[in-house]
């Protein structure tokens, strides 16, 4: 028996045999040609197939992952028709006289050059994405495009890292585990494996590849991030045993569908979901969320190629609020820039995006894009029980001047006898360590506090939580962290708000007793791990130390 260490970014076990998946060999010779329009057609010929190809794979993912993981394949399709990226391909075909399959090559190095050298993290991401597309390209070209596993049964794919379009293309149904020598825990491999609850090792080493073959019998361990090659009748006895109780437990959870969120002592606590999309309603209700606690309202924009209009913000949250038949639905007002952008926002590059113009900051230096969205969520509350959150505070200063747009879009609205609820909740987002030292200035303008939990982090660790190189000093347990936190709670009690948390902390079951001693009111976490969170609620016992 071998053990290999990596880590785990889904916690399941899977047993089976390997399957090593060697990347296609896309080095291209060079070599001159006579006929260049030949050769532009056979790029063109080659994209087409690229994009048939994402979009089946786009609809694939939709089914299996959610629109949100989804539009990675959206994004493929739009590089795959970039001007710039085309244009480079044509020109090196007719200045140089060479062949479709080099040009395309040395496009792709220069292009991911360009923006792996650039300061932004989520420019330095794409780099890996247009390799993903012109190998794509390539591969067409060449005719040897590969979709998966030859397998007639369930293997665990082991491979040096996976493309997103390779794992979502892998047939699910043969997939039980995957294991990259490569990759972070914000890799799109590590993401997409959550979503599609398939258990998941990364950064294995390149050694890992070395030392095993396939057919070999593996245990992964998703949740210490071990694996174990060919192992013994102990290991395997033990790890079978460990399966077994986490399926038990999965299924024991869905017995506590209908059960309330109280403890042993008789603490109360809601429990809700974060979604993206109006069409994650249904995950929220299958899991049995008693709210809505974070609707990124940003992906309206995202999606959009121009800015989202009134009417069409409207009908969006009017669907979530009435399919959330009078349960609450927190609406959090544009957050973009940093890691989101739209081009139509037209926004100058930043040397440190992240502390740049972003959230509410774009908001207020944009009053009339910001006024637009407010109206239509003012609209919307009539639907339902809404409360609206402002994302990136620092100061006293800004949520002033946001009290004053409400209450300028609120008199418009008034004075046009269009319907809105005039009660609807006001709250803040406490994610940055300045909202929560003067959390007992704030408290008193809003109805809650919501704790964004990863900019939390990143903004008191000095932490970017895109690097995958700071990820061994990003400590989501940090006593700061949790102290900014628990102060913010006391001053949110203080001035009659309550207090949620809303990052990913939410669903760390670790820290469930920690947040409810507390004070913390709400955890809302992603749709699947709401039964998660309320089993651990379940079972503590505020009385106790």
């Amino acid at each position: 028996m071998t053990v290999f260490q990596g880590k785990g970014v889904c916690n399941a076990i899977a047993i089976g045999k390997i399957s090593i998946i060697q990347k296609q060999d896309v080095s291209v010779k060079r070599y001159h040609v006579d006929d260049t329009d030949g050769e532009k057609a056979r790029v063109g010929a080659a994209k087409e197939a690229a994009i048939q190809q994402l979009q089946a794979i786009y609809e694939k993912a939709l089914k299996e992952v959610g629109e949100t993981h989804a539009q990675i394949f959206e994004i493929h399709m739009m590089m795959i028709e970039d001007d710039d990226y085309n244009e480079s391909i044509e020109s090196i075909i007719d200045t140089q006289q060479i062949n479709a399959e080099y040009a395309v090559a040395v496009t792709a190095d220069n292009f991911a050059e360009m923006f792996a050298s650039m300061d932004d993290a989520y420019m330095q991401a794409r780099a890996a994405d247009v390799k993903d597309i012109s190998n794509r390209i390539i591969a067409n070209l060449t005719g040897t495009i590969s979709d998966g596993t030859d397998s007639d049964e369930k293997v665990i794919i082991c491979a040096k890292d996976l493309a997103p379009s390779e794992t979502v293309s892998l047939d699910k149904d043969k997939v039980l585990a995957f294991v990259t020598a490569y990759g972070s825990s914000n890799s799109h491999t590590a993401i997409l494996a959550r979503s599609m609850n398939i258990p998941a090792v990364i950064g294995m080493g390149e050694s890992f590849l070395q030392q095993i073959h396939n057919g070999d019998e593996a245990i992964v361990d998703g949740f210490t991030g071990e694996v174990f090659v060919n192992p013994d009748a102990e290991t395997r006895t033990r790890l079978l045993e460990k399966q077994r109780q986490d399926e038990e437990k999965r299924h024991l959870l869905q017995e506590l569908k209908g059960k309330e969120n109280i403890t042993i002592d008789g603490t109360k606590i809601n429990i809700y979901a974060n979604i993206g999309k109006v069409s994650d309603i249904g995950t929220v209700l299958a899991n049995d969320a008693g709210g809505i606690g974070l609707f990124r309202s940003e992906f309206l924009y995202l999606e959009n190629n121009d800015y989202p209009t009134e009417q069409q913000q409207f009908e969006a949250y009017k669907r979530v609020l009435e399919s959330m038949a009078g349960k609450k639905v927190i609406i959090r007002t544009l957050d973009i820039g940093a890691d989101k952008q739209a081009d139509y926002f037209h926004l100058e590059k930043e040397e440190n995006p992240a502390l740049g113009l972003r959230a509410i900051r774009i908001c207020l230096t944009r009053p009339d894009v910001f006024r637009t969205q407010l109206k239509a969520l003012y609209r919307a509350s009539a639907y339902g029980t809404l409360g609206i959150m402002f994302p990136m505070i620092t100061s006293v200063s800004e949520l002033e001047q946001i009290l004053a747009i409400c209450n300028e879009v609120k008199a418009d609205l008034k004075a046009n006898d269009i319907p809105y609820n005039a009660n609807t909740e006001i709250g803040i987002m406490i994610e940055t360590p300045a909202a929560a030292i003067i959390s007992d200035r704030l408290a008193p303008l809003v109805n809650f506090f919501s704790v964004g939990t990863n900019d939390l982090t990143q903004y008191t660790l000095a932490c970017d939580r895109q690097n995958a190189l700071v990820e061994a000093f990003c400590d989501t347990h940090h006593e700061a962290i949790l102290r900014l936190i628990e102060f913010s709670a006391k001053n949110a009690h203080a001035h009659g708000a309550w207090i949620g948390i809303c990052g990913e902390l939410a669903a760390d079951i670790s820290l469930t007793k920690t947040f409810l001693k507390m004070g913390i009111d709400e955890l809302s976490v992603t749709p699947s791990a709401v039964l998660k969170v309320r089993d651990a609620v379940r079972n503590t016992d505020l009385s106790k130390d």
